[in-house]
């Protein structure tokens, strides 16, 4: 019996446990499902609830055509702002990123999710404690472990190949794609090795150069972020 529970555990024969938050770490019944929603104790991945505010949706649920007030341009770049800003300041503070992951849906259990997965799952839990006590855009970061660790399992797939028919309404995961040159950027290999691999100690006069430049671009990533993610 032991084996068979654990072998059903998370899919939809399993009437005990909800095959959705399993699955995405979210569940459109919240608290009031009538299924158990295990929450992880370890992950590598964690997830801040509704911290996307996407303009496009707003224009949605106030019934304000989104073509009047912003083209494809202007979206993209906002999304892009957002993704790169909580990129590098999670990853500069927290731990190294595997992938990061940001929800279009227009249901209230996923819109604007962003989900982290962490290289190492040590980085996870330390990061969303400090996320906590945080705030980012006027509001405080609600943070939390997802059991999500698949998100081609999470995802919607007709959704990817553009044949979706619950549009934004979708249960499973409908992702935001950051702009190519970004995700070369943010991803790229030697960049990750540049910021792992500092470069070694020079003479005197250069080495003291070298550090205030250091401190001076650090000043500069920090007030790119003033009045949005901060203490």
């Amino acid at each position: 019996m032991a084996e068979y529970l654990a072998s059903i555990f998370g899919t939809e024969k399993d009437k005990v446990n909800c095959t959705f938050y399993f699955k995405i770490g979210a569940c459109r019944h919240g608290e009031t499902c009538t299924r158990i929603h295990n929450k992880p104790t370890l992950s590598q991945t964690i997830v801040l609830l509704g911290l996307y505010r996407s303009p496009a949706h707003t224009a949605q649920i106030l019934d304000i055509g989104v073509g009047d007030s912003y083209s494809d341009r202007e979206l993209q770049d906002h999304f892009d702002t957002f993704f790169e800003d909580v990129f590098v300041e999670i990853e500069d503070k927290y731990g190294e990123i595997d992938e990061m992951n940001v929800c279009d849906n227009l249901g209230e259990h996923l819109m604007g999710n962003v989900y982290i997965k962490f290289v190492n799952e040590a980085d996870a839990a330390p990061c969303v404690k400090a996320l906590n006590n945080r705030w980012y855009n006027g509001g405080p970061i609600k943070a939390e472990l997802s059991p999500v660790t698949d998100f081609r399992e999470a995802c919607c797939r007709q959704y990817e190949m553009g044949e979706c028919t619950r549009a934004g309404f979708c249960n499973f995961m409908h992702l935001k794609p950051i702009s190519k040159d970004l995700r070369r950027n943010l991803y790229g290999r030697k960049i990750k090795a540049l910021r792992r691999s500092p470069s070694p100690p020079s003479p005197s006069s250069s080495s003291s150069h070298h550090k205030k430049k250091r401190k001076k671009h650090k000043h500069k990533a920090n007030h790119k972020l003033s009045g949005r993610l901060y203490m």
